[in-house]
């Protein structure tokens, strides 16, 4: 029997609000790619002229279009994203972040900027209605919530600014041009969908980082740092948004659901050997190093057994203030003991009650929307049993599988769906584009 910590990943705040905002994603991209242009003139034997001039990125204030991002700004912003994370960072990882905090709020002001001369507004019911959902998702108030970010360093003004944004630009997209499909383009798509029938795709997210033969060594580094603090807790899209390098780094390193074949070979040998759950080491691919994670796994128009629908009772043992990793772990075997003996779901509540358990049943609980372990360990398990103990030093659970319903055969993806995924990958795309002209043309004064 072990007794294990299942943490899904935090970082709320540092991913999108909304989760259909600017899906920039090719199947396959690392991040090497650049957008096709003209060749540019650089020696490859590179003498620099005068004195080298300080970096600009490295400041902490900029004036985007003559409106200014604030020291404060930017404090709140990583005070946000550190305390969300639960992890501290040294000094060179902590200005890293600071540049990375400075760019992405700078792309957030030239997102507003657009949408307001488009005399597009964002009403402030729309604001406080997502506040709340944040507050609720930490179990409190949104006076609670707002408390509790002052007292990490953040505020109620920073997660609202984000909040606005965030809707501003979705709401902006909108009015962008309509992306046209072709109806020979859906019907050759469905085409070889249906002859890839049952053939393995996986759901990856990637963290990618630039690399030269010099610096290989630091990078990689840098990437396994990140990893020990996810695989320590931390969200991975989190983590994607602040430090990937590739332009997926923008909706937390998805790649959507991709096919070996489309990747590149050193990352396909890695993603069709891990489980659903696992997060790579520092792979090695052409221009730099990438870090996945397979967030899911299907076949292609088969039905997915993580859609399965389970019927489930959950038996907790909360355990006072102060408790030690030791007396958790021996209520923990308290715990597995009594289950072994009660026959099944029928017995769950005297079970329960033996060990001053609480007892939470729920029967429509779909096996994805579980953590990665829960899933692989609930998908292998029979109706009656129940699962390893698994929780923290406040509260120790079992969870007992009382009933499941499997999901039906995959239907056929229609033209419109069809359509409809084509449409929302290349607005996607379109709203990318359209971001880098913002970048292009605006005036950014650093200070």
């Amino acid at each position: 029997m072990t007794f294990g910590l299942i943490r899904k990943g935090a970082g709320i705040l540092a991913v999108s609000f909304i989760a259909a905002t600017a899906v920039a994603q090719t199947a396959g991209n690392q991040g090497a790619a650049q957008p096709a242009g003209p060749a540019l003139n650089i020696p490859q034997d590179v003498n620099f002229v005068g004195a080298r001039p300080e970096p600009n990125v490295v400041r902490a204030t900029a004036i985007v279009n003559e409106e200014i991002i604030t020291r404060t700004d930017v404090d709140q912003r990583i005070a946000l994203f550190l305390a969300a994370q639960n992890i501290q960072l040294p000094p060179e990882e902590m200005e890293r972040l600071r540049q990375r905090v400075l760019r992405n709020l700078i792309d957030e002001t030239l997102q507003i900027q657009a949408a307001r001369q488009r005399e597009i507004t964002v009403e402030q019911r729309q604001i406080d209605q997502y506040y709340q959902r944040f507050a609720e998702n930490f179990g409190q108030t949104p006076q609670g919530f707002s408390d509790y970010l002052r007292t990490i360093g953040a505020s109620e003004r920073t997660v609202k600014r984000q909040i606005t944004g965030e809707i501003a630009w979705a709401m902006l997209q909108r009015r962008l041009p309509q992306v046209s499909v072709g109806n020979a383009e859906v019907e050759a798509l469905l085409e070889r969908m249906l002859a890839r029938r049952g053939a393995a795709e996986y759901r990856v997210a990637e963290i990618f980082m630039y690399a030269t033969p010099e610096n290989a060594q630091q990078v990689r580094a840098r990437l396994g740092q990140i990893i020990e603090q996810i695989r320590a807790g931390g969200s991975f899209p989190a983590f994607a948004r602040q430090y990937s390098e590739a332009t997926t780094g923008a909706v937390g390193g998805d790649l959507g659901w991709v096919s070996p074949d489309l990747l590149p070979p050193e990352l396909a040998a890695v993603v069709q050997q891990m489980p659903v759950g696992a997060l790579s080491d520092p792979i090695q691919v052409s221009g730099g190093f990438s870090v996945v994670a397979v967030t899911d796994s299907r076949q292609v128009l088969t039905a997915n057994p993580r859609d399965a629908q389970l019927s489930l009772m959950q038996m907790s043992i909360a355990l006072p203030e102060g408790t030690t990793e030791a007396a958790a772990r021996q209520r923990a075997q308290q715990l597995a003991a009594a289950t072994q003996t009660m026959g099944g779901c029928g017995g769950a509540a005297q079970a329960a009650n033996s060990v001053g358990a609480d007892l939470v049943s729920n029967d429509n609980v779909v096996v994805r929307d579980l953590p990665p372990q829960l899933q692989d360990m609930l998908l292998g398990m029979s109706v009656g049993q129940v699962t390893q103990p698994f929780g923290t030093n406040q509260r120790v659970s079992v969870l007992v599988l009382c009933g499941r319903d499997d999901p039906q055969t995959a239907s056929t993806p229609t033209t419109r769906s069809v359509a409809e995924a084509i449409e929302e990958e290349r607005m996607g795309r379109q709203a990318q584009r359209y971001l880098r002209d913002l970048r292009r043309d605006a005036v950014i004064e650093y200070r």
